[in-house]
Formats: structure tokens, sequence, C-alpha cells
């Protein structure tokens, strides 16, 4: 299986046009000190920061950033140091598997490393992934070291078109990034070498509107030994939740939320009073429970009652 988590990413696909905007601004010392990547996950938006990042730090190395085509050079002392984590000049933020939030002391974390002395005069940059996952402390730790940020230092913040405080999104540029549907099957279908429709059905497939949601679909069919050729998108959600799947894989159980989202938007046309209630009760119950961190279960189980059964 092909390894396109965004750290690992060398080459850039279907962001060229916002690479070059984000360099042609950091060439004319406007770049911001405080930046949003913002868009739906799976987008790309991860990726993009690490190109950037690697645009940046490598500069002035034998093995630059190939602007030409987008591409980071492997040889790369930055690269290595990123992929290794041992680069002193870039700090990563993102929720751990096993918990719920970014944890405060993530936060705290970051603030120590931040008032070290730098080992060279490049930039540093703190890229912090999933900022919805940021809880009240974490974001209130936060806000301190964003109202006034270290000089030649840089915040990417990658939200992934969900409500953040509006104390934090105030404080930033928002920049919003976007792909078609269609964009997004070209570029899943690049990142597989051209295999797309060998791994995933129409039905599957149209509604999976971003290169990184159809990667996962694809992870987990071959970690579970599924035919997601040969399956429909109800029959794949009953088997999900029935046997507990998102229970073990943290990603999945976020794409599952999503997969319940695109299933009503795809038996709209047959939408019945009643059925128009559910989808707006389920909608409200999805919202609910990613905000309030409530018991996924008890909703997927419904779900699957009222709907997948019913």
């Amino acid at each position: 299986m092909i390894n396109f988590e965004p750290i690992n990413q060398t080459k850039l696909y279907g962001l060229e046009k916002y690479f070059l905007e984000l360099v042609s601004i950091y060439e004319k010392n406007n770049f911001p000190s405080k930046i949003i990547f913002n868009g739906s996950k799976g987008i790309g938006k991860s990726t993009l920061a690490y190109h950037f990042i690697n645009y940046v730090l490598s500069k002035d190395e034998n093995f630059k950033y190939d602007i030409n085509n987008f591409e980071i050079n492997r040889e790369s002392h930055t690269f290595k140091t990123i992929i290794n984590k041992s680069n002193t000049n870039l700090n990563v933020i993102d929720i751990n598997r096993d918990k719920k939030n970014i944890d405060i002391n993530q936060i705290r974390e970051l603030i120590q490393k931040l008032n070290k002395s730098s080992f060279n005069k490049k930039p540093r940059f703190i890229l912090i992934d999933n900022i919805e996952f940021l809880n009240i402390n974490s974001i209130n730790a936060l806000l301190k070291i964003l109202e006034e940020p270290n000089q030649n230092t840089y915040f990417i913040l990658i939200k992934n078109d969900k409500k953040t405080l509006s104390t934090l999104s105030s404080r930033c540029i928002n920049y919003m990034i976007y792909l078609t549907h269609e964009e997004s099957k070209q570029i899943a279908d690049k990142l597989l070498n051209g295999k797309l429709e060998e791994f995933l059905n129409d039905d599957l497939l149209n509604y999976y509107s971003t290169p990184g949601n159809i990667y996962n679909l694809v992870k987990f069919a071959e970690n579970n030994k599924f035919d997601l050729k040969n399956i429909d998108l109800k029959t794949f959600l009953k088997i999900i939740i029935k046997e507990n799947y998102y229970k073990k894989d943290f990603i999945l159980k976020i794409l599952l939320f999503d997969l319940i989202e695109f299933y009503f938007r795809k038996i709209n046309s047959s939408f019945s009073i009643d059925l128009m209630n559910k989808y707006s009760y389920f909608l409200k119950r999805i919202s609910d429970t990613k905000k309030y961190n409530l018991d996924e279960e008890a909703l997927f189980i419904e779900f699957t009652k009222e709907i997948l059964d019913g």
C-alpha cells in the first residue's frame, strides 16, 4: 500500500496554484505570522503546508525544493530531519490517536521549545493540524504565544471546515483551499498510480470528495481484506457499525460521520417528510457528538436501526 501521509508526500498534486501563491507572498516578505489553512478534511492542506515549509527551509541547501516540478528532494537535509522529527525549525502538533482533544500539555511543551534559542537563523514553523480538536484550555494557552509570536516564527494552523473559537480564528489570516470532486478523483488516481477504479466502485467513489478520504477508504479495505469494488454504500455502513470497526480505527470513526451525511445525500431524491425530519435530526446528532465529545456508539446504533434497517 502506498504511503501518502502528508509528511511523506514529496510530490504535490492539484494544489500547485496555492503553493505558488504562498511562495510569492513569502518572497515579498508579506507572509503572515499566523495563518489558517481552511478546507475539507483530506483535501491536502497538511501536504501543502509541508511542501511550503520544505521550500523555505531548504532554500540554502544543496538539495533544495524543486519548484519547477513541485517536488521535495528526498536528499534534502530539511526533508530527512522533518521525517525523523529532529528538525529544530519545525514543531508539529496533532491530536494523539488515544485522545479526544489536543491536550494542553502539548501546547505547554511547544511554549517551552519556543522559549529556547534557535540553533540557526532560519525561520521557525509551528504546524498545528486538526485545530478543531483544540479544547478551551489548549486554545487559551495557544493564544498567549499567538498574541506576540517570536521574530521569524510562523504558525500554520490546519482547519477542516469545522467551527473553532472566534478568539483563535480572529487572530489569524484565513486561507481557503478548495478542490472540485473531479479534481480530487484525479489527484487520488495519480497517488494510486492510475488504479483508482480498481479499488472503489462508483457508489463509494462518488460520495468521497477528497483524496485523503479516498486513500483512507482504500487503506481500510486493504487492511481488512474488503472488496470495495463490489459493495454499496449502505452495506458498507452496516458492516462498519455492526462489526465495530470504527472503534478500532480512529480515522475510520471520523470518516463514518461523513459517510452518514453522504448516505443521506445519496437518497435525497426520494426524501419523504419523515425522512427529511430524520435527516435533520441525525445531522444535529452528528454535530453535537463532535462538538461535545458525546458517545458516538449510541448515534451509530440509532442510525442503523432507524435508517439502514428501517
